[in-house]
């Protein structure tokens, strides 16, 4: 004897039509063929220590995007991309400063007016390219949306691809992750070589005529330094000049006794000048 079947109440009809209607996300999720990569246009400085540029996926999710849909970037490092798990809801979207605890975060949403196929009419002179780390002050700016693109922390490298979502946040479709990208990396002080010995030879004879140009200044200065102060403290004496005690005047000769008269004529006969008065009685 066998037991009757059950059938599936009213519950369990809706759970199934529930089921067929929203399937899980994995299933749901569509893969597209396009691999993120660097700019092609021939910029300087297309990846620095804490950026880089990345062409516009444009014409690549014009046939699933919606009008509420928005494309995000989601930067992970090279080894943790494997470990990334696309969100199921707004809530869910990793901000920046998951990066350096869990390796990934999600910037630089998107809408899809603002990756038309064609170039804007005029011929503008922008460029098509999303620039990665590119806003220094996001983190300390209160207002900033929490998804900002601050520079990056490291050389990386990194992986990065592109992510649907709808307007609840439920994710759509996905490219590929893109190749390893590495920031590039500047030397540290400490690596900096100071020896000479590892200078060319035209550095080093430059250097040489540099440092005897530099002393010859040096010399003509200080002589010229010397004859200034030397004109101000010892002025020149003119020759017809005699000293007597503190006063200078000049050298005169009589002119109406003959030098050879007045060489001979005792003390206090000069003409013109009483005798001097005897001090015998």
């Amino acid at each position: 004897m066998g037991f009757p079947q059950r059938q599936p109440g009213l519950s369990g009809l809706l759970l199934l039509a529930w089921a067929l209607a929203w399937p899980l996300p994995c299933m749901s999720l569509e893969l597209i063929p396009y691999t993120p990569q660097i700019t092609a246009w021939d910029l300087e400085g297309k990846v620095t220590a804490t950026t880089f540029s990345l062409e516009q996926p444009r014409c690549v999710l014009d046939g699933l995007a919606g009008v509420a849909s928005t494309i995000w970037l989601v930067v992970a490092f090279s080894n943790a991309s494997r470990d990334f798990q696309n969100p199921q809801t707004r809530a869910e979207i990793p901000a920046f400063p998951r990066l350096l605890t869990e390796g990934h975060y999600m910037t630089l949403p998107l809408s899809l007016d603002q990756l038309p196929c064609q170039d804007p009419a005029g011929g503008g002179r922008d460029v098509p390219l999303l620039r990665v780390g590119n806003d220094p002050g996001c983190l300390a700016d209160l207002l900033q949306p929490p998804y900002c693109n601050s520079p990056l922390p490291s050389p990386g490298p990194y992986r990065v691809k592109f992510l649907l979502m709808d307007a609840r946040g439920s994710p759509q479709a996905e490219t590929r992750w893109s190749d390893p990208i590495a920031l590039h990396q500047g030397k540290s002080p400490a690596s900096i070589d100071t020896w000479p010995g590892r200078r060319s030879g035209g550095m080093i004879v430059i250097t040489s005529i540099l440092s005897s140009l530099a002393s010859l200044l040096l010399l003509a200065f200080l002589a010229a330094s010397t004859a200034r102060f030397s004109s101000l403290w010892w002025p020149e004496e003119a020759p017809e000049q005699l000293r007597i005690g503190s006063f200078m005047g000049k050298r005169y000769m009589t002119h109406h006794i003959p030098p050879s008269e007045a060489a001979t004529l005792p003390v206090g006969c000069e003409p013109g000048l009483d005798p001097l008065p005897s001090l015998s009685p």
